[in-house]
């Protein structure tokens, strides 16, 4: 989430490859390639630790990165991207043609097969897109397929309360062709240079017929086309065990027998277990651990470049924080260059803007109220009458590591504005999502965000437009702005990089006036691993690969 084919991509495309320059900086562990990509299988297994996913593992429904960890093994999309990022054709499109960014052409290679034996073809995209984007489904993933034409027939119409009144006009968008076993066409509502970019998300996998046939049984013991297949069914609170697909048609192939993927509660716990040796994985390091991890580890201790961006959503349906003064508000009351250095020591960089370094698009200093002004603060709350006497609840996923942290803004509040603060941590997280799509936060909540692909557009559309109001998408402050979608839209129809991420740069601007989210920190990836394996790589996704991992000496 590599452009060897550019000759199949339109010049248009190519403009849009919008490519980072990050790259890993740790130690020799994690540091070198693998001797080769298709190297030979090495033996053995291995474990990492993950939260528990949110939904089944199926991934139209997938927007979070437990079950994105796991999903990421498993399957391999119509496109990758390397290490930079960059869009590569390692994946199973062909290419991907269009001469006016709006009717695209996808040809598939020959020979790709699901971990059952049956075929991946033009059948398998276009079925799981429909399935995805059809609103009784609830699919969390819908909102990606929402610019492909007839998308508004597959959702349900809906009353005054904003519940469905009756069934979808249709079941699969008439913007979708397929031409034959190989072939499949595109037709979107406007022009979107970009589309073979977002193609490498999970959203876009295709399904196997399984699926069809019993999708709950499938989202327990899901079937994909990656180098790495389910062993086992995916047990609520335990994990899963993943095994190498040998017949596996990508050039990653996995190198281990086996991988554990294994369910913690608490980090801290999972950080344990890595010290003594009984876990093997770690990709999150617990906040009181960091000033020793990089020594005690030593290159088993690495950080990687990281497209992830934490910040504190709004939830607007709340009236107490419908006025934007008294979001712009608690956003200059927050000192966050002093949580970085005394919660993360220096390893988090205070967020001043909503989009990412990692990518083309992002300005230092684009947020003016994300600086510490506690005077402006306090006038602004007055302006907006806001009752001081009543606490402020902050919301956070449980056993995450992130306790201090928003402790440590709730005592910035009550320093700085003179509100009390009420602290609610106790969900895990596949609890603490459905309560945020249920409208059910009450104050302040913390998320967090790592690209999809490569492009500004990543960090805006899915996660502030009204197509991306939960269930469908990720929109969890459930914001809502024409000026800004119409921005968004244009940047989305741009001819040229050039004119694209000027729109996007005015819809940040209008996002970080509304404020419906407050920008916490930009963040690496930090990792620790056990003596047993080597080649421990993560992207800038914040996504390990699996199939690169060596288990020494298995």
């Amino acid at each position: 989430m590599k452009i060897r084919r550019i000759a199949s991509v339109t010049a248009s495309v190519a403009a849009f490859a919008l490519v980072m320059t990050a790259c890993s900086s740790g130690g020799g562990n994690g540091a070198e390639a693998s001797d080769s990509p298709a190297a030979e299988a090495t033996g053995g297994s291995f474990s990492m630790y993950i939260g528990e996913p949110e939904n089944p593992l199926v991934p139209g429904n997938t927007a979070e990165s437990e079950g994105h960890q796991i999903l990421s093994g498993l399957f391999t999309g119509l496109v990758t991207y390397g290490p930079k990022t960059e869009l590569t054709w390692d994946g199973v499109a062909e290419s991907m043609e269009s001469s006016d960014s709006i009717n695209w052409t996808v040809k598939l290679k020959d020979g790709w097969t699901f971990q059952d034996g049956t075929p991946v073809d033009a059948e398998s995209f276009v079925d799981a897109w429909n399935y995805t984007a059809y609103s009784p489904n609830g699919y969390t993933n819908s909102g990606f397929f929402s610019n492909i034409v007839g998308y508004g027939d597959l959702q349900a119409p809906l009353g005054a309360d904003g519940k469905p009144t009756g069934d979808p006009a249709a079941k699969e968008m008439s913007g979708l062709k397929v031409v034959d076993p190989q072939t499949f066409t595109v037709e979107l509502t406007g022009p979107f240079a970009q589309f073979p970019i977002t193609t490498g998300y999970t959203a876009f996998f295709p399904l196997p017929k399984a699926f069809f046939a019993d999708p709950v049984a499938y989202g327990k013991k899901p079937i994909g086309n990656g180098p790495l297949q389910a062993e086992t069914e995916m047990v609520p609170g335990q994990g899963i065990t993943l095994a190498r697909y040998d017949d596996y048609k990508g050039t990653n192939k996995a190198h281990a027998d086996t991988v554990e993927m294994r369910v913690y509660t608490d980090v801290n716990t999972a950080y344990l277990d890595v010290q003594n040796g009984s876990l093997d994985i770690v990709d999150t390091i617990p906040p009181d651990a960091i000033t020793t991890a990089p020594d005690e580890f030593g290159d088993r201790y690495q950080e990687f470049p990281s497209s992830s961006f934490t910040y504190m959503g709004i939830p607007l349906y709340q009236p107490r924080f419908q006025d934007k003064r008294v979001r712009q508000a608690l956003s200059e009351a927050i000192d966050r260059e002093a949580i970085t250095k005394a919660i993360f020591n220096g390893t988090r960089e205070p967020a001043t803007d909503a989009i990412a370094p990692v990518v083309d698009g992002y300005r230092e200093d684009a947020c003016k109220y994300c600086t510490l002004d506690v005077e402006d603060a306090n006038k602004k709350l007055d302006e907006a009458g806001f009752d001081r006497s009543q606490p402020i609840e902050l919301w956070f996923n449980a056993g995450a590591g992130h306790d201090a942290w928003v402790e440590a803004v709730g005592n910035q509040f009550k320093k700085n504005l003179g509100v009390d603060f009420v602290l609610k941590g106790d969900l895990q997280f596949d609890q603490y999502l459905p309560l945020s799509e249920e409208k059910g936060f009450t104050g302040p909540f913390r998320l967090g965000w790592s690209m999809d692909y490569p492009s500004p557009q990543n960090y805006l559309e899915p996660l502030h437009s009204t197509k991306a109001f939960p269930p469908a998408g990720s929109n969890r402050a459930f914001y809502s702005s024409p000026e800004f979608e119409d921005l968004v839209k244009q940047g989305n129809e741009a001819s040229s990089n050039e004119d694209a991420i000027k729109a996007y740069q005015q819809a940040d601007d209008v996002l970080l006036e509304d404020m419906p989210i407050i920008p916490m920190f930009f963040g690496l990836t930090q990792t620790v691993n056990s003596e047993r394996i080597t080649h421990v790589n993560v992207d800038a996704f914040t996504t390990v690969d699996l199939a690169a991992v060596e288990v020494v000496n298995p």
